[in-house]
């Protein structure tokens, strides 16, 4: 099908553009833009230099993809913003591109990125996650997939957030939160599982208690991470998720919430 490119639109010739692509008046697409099939760009976006953005992204007003770094490190090196499919990213939402040539700033299909969210340099982002108003991501953070990050969240560098974990409104986190939990509070902390997202994917009650032993351990005991990992896995029969919350304990370098450093 043929694109429907508003005249009144700035798009660089030398930009890739897919098959029933539309853009809207006003939008901005510099030289080293790719955009896929079926995407939607409405007025006032800018796509920089640098972005690669996969098939039915819908793209909102005032939106900025492929912004240069907010990084002292950028030197100017030509760096990339890839964006998969089917993804929704609302008004005012600004997405910061890699600091350095051998990395990326990524983010996966079917995202849901609400009006204001900041994501900053080489942030990595998976599937089907919802970014709430307002909340800001640092540079080099991990996201695992179905995470939820309500209103005005403040995500520190380098942080990861967990498959199916959800952050409450206005927390500020500066360590891992774990798969599948909520986190809430300032200072962040435990607040039990993310028990919807959990029976939304098909995890069933004795599942859901196999997690809700394994973090008792974690959250509710005196002891190292390290031997909490030892003994969920002495303790708590094997599954999915329990392989994925052991994994994700297993390479944490910040620490995780609700845990002192040292425990």
């Amino acid at each position: 099908m043929a694109n429907n490119i508003s005249p009144q639109a700035v798009v660089s010739p030398k930009a890739k553009i897919g098959q029933n692509v539309t853009i809207f008046p006003f939008a901005y697409i510099e030289d080293d833009v790719v955009i896929g099939d079926d995407c939607v760009i409405y007025p006032y976006v800018s796509v920089m230099n640098g972005t690669r953005m996969g098939s039915g992204n819908k793209i909102h007003q005032n939106t900025v993809l492929g912004a240069i770094p907010q990084d002292f490190k950028y030197r100017g090196d030509a760096t990339t913003l890839v964006i998969g499919n089917n993804n929704i990213i609302r008004e005012n939402v600004v997405i910061n591109r890699a600091t350095f040539a051998d990395g990326e700033t990524r983010i996966g299909d079917s995202n849901f990125i609400m009006e204001g969210v900041h994501i900053s340099h080489d942030t990595h982002i998976g599937h089907r996650c919802v970014l709430g108003y307002g909340s800001k991501i640092a540079g080099d953070t991990e996201f695992q997939n179905a995470v939820i990050l309500s209103s005005n969240v403040i995500i520190n560098p380098g942080c990861r957030i967990g498959v199916g974990a959800m952050v409450s409104s206005g927390c500020r986190v500066s360590r891992d939160v774990p798969p599948y939990i909520v986190a809430n509070d300032n200072p962040v902390t435990y607040g039990g599982l993310n028990e919807k997202v959990l029976a939304n994917n098909g995890v069933d009650d004795k599942a859901q208690r196999h997690i809700s032993n394994a973090y008792r351990l974690v959250f509710h005991g005196k002891t190292a991470l390290h031997d909490d990992i030892l003994q969920i896995r002495e303790q708590i029969p094997d599954g999915v998720e329990i392989h994925n919350i052991v994994e994700f304990l297993d390479t944490t370098k910040l620490g995780i919430i609700g845990k002192e450093i040292g425990q």
